[in-house]
């Protein structure tokens, strides 16, 4: 990195992302898995909007045909890479321990690759790369342990956890594809709008999914529900924002390495907070999961400043 602050800005996304998984298992106590993540998102969507007025940047309307086509694009993107996988990060943490859940989001780049060679935007994957997906899914399964039955970590809420990370990987593809064009009306738009787009699309989409979890709260209390505001302003808002500067700063394969710092970050918080406990085969699946991300990224050159729409979300980081 050229600045010392950028470290400083890296770690903090790390704590932040990985901090989240222990934030969402907290609110679960009070909140249903919909409620946790509209205030996510709802939270998330001011601090996004508030930070692109104090910095000039553009917030985009209705009013044309392509503003409108634009916030029909986003409005996928923001399905598919907040409302459903914060839902179903949710509906798994029920079950599933935060630390683990945060190990389980660090699949998020295999489920990149795997979703680019299905759709196109991986048209071959080297033999690296190719060992690294295979390496990485290999991880799962040693995490898993799906061969001691009862005594394994296969289940609904594992399950709703990978499919939170796949969501992330269509969201990914999907930007990749569809908003890596100049911008609106020929003007490029920076990277903190187009994430505030997709934050406010996204609260109003989970608006709807309120009424499957419950509207009201299922059992009031101060920390669960400080715990989601914390989520949302710290965990999303501010997170998103460093982020966005870190791509700007030194790109997105530098940006990229949070997805390393995260699963060890919600492992021990989880440890520290919440006293789970893992023990040598999670933690053996880990690094196989980890070192698969990492073969599979080989060869793939992050991008630099604001030219493109696509480029809020170019790194493919497993984030939370």
């Amino acid at each position: 990195m050229n600045n010392r602050a950028n470290y400083v800005r890296l770690i903090v996304l790390a704590l932040l992302w990985g901090a989240s998984f222990l934030f969402i298992k907290v609110g679960l106590q009070a909140l249903s898995p919909t409620q946790v993540a509209f205030a996510r998102i709802a939270l998330g969507a001011g601090v996004l909007t508030a930070l692109c007025v104090l910095s000039g940047g553009r917030l985009i309307g209705f009013g044309s045909a392509e503003a409108r086509g634009l916030w029909r694009t986003i409005a996928v993107a923001a399905v598919f890479g907040n409302v459903a996988p914060w839902i179903l990060f949710g509906i798994g943490e029920r079950t599933v321990d935060s630390g683990l859940t945060g190990v389980l989001n660090a699949t998020t780049p295999l489920w990149t690759v795997l979703f680019g060679l299905l759709y196109g935007t991986e048209r071959s994957l080297p033999g690296a790369r190719l060992l690294g997906l295979l390496a990485g899914f290999s991880g799962v399964v040693v995490i898993l342990a799906p061969w001691q039955g009862a005594d394994g970590l296969l289940g609904w809420g594992v399950l709703a956890c990978l499919a939170a990370a796949a969501s992330y990987g269509v969201s990914f593809v999907y930007i990749g594809r569809s908003l890596s064009g100049p911008g609106l009306s020929g003007r490029p738009l920076s990277p903190l709008t187009v994430a505030t787009m997709q934050m406010t699309a996204a609260t109003g989409i989970a608006l709807f999914t309120l009424p499957v979890g419950g509207l009201a709260p299922i059992e009031p209390a101060p920390l669960p529900l400080l715990a989601v505001a914390a989520l949302g302003v710290f965990g999303t808002g501010l997170a998103f924002a460093l982020h966005i500067r870190i791509i700007s700063d030194e790109g997105a394969t530098t940006a990229s390495t949070v997805t390393y710092l995260m699963p060890a970050v919600s492992v021990v918080l989880g440890w520290l907070v919440l006293d789970e406990s893992f023990g040598p085969r999670v933690l053996a699946g880990m690094v196989v999961v980890l070192l698969g991300v990492a073969l599979s990224r080989t060869n793939v050159r992050g991008s630099r400043g604001r030219t493109r729409a696509a480029d809020t979300e170019p790194s493919e980081p497993a984030r939370s």
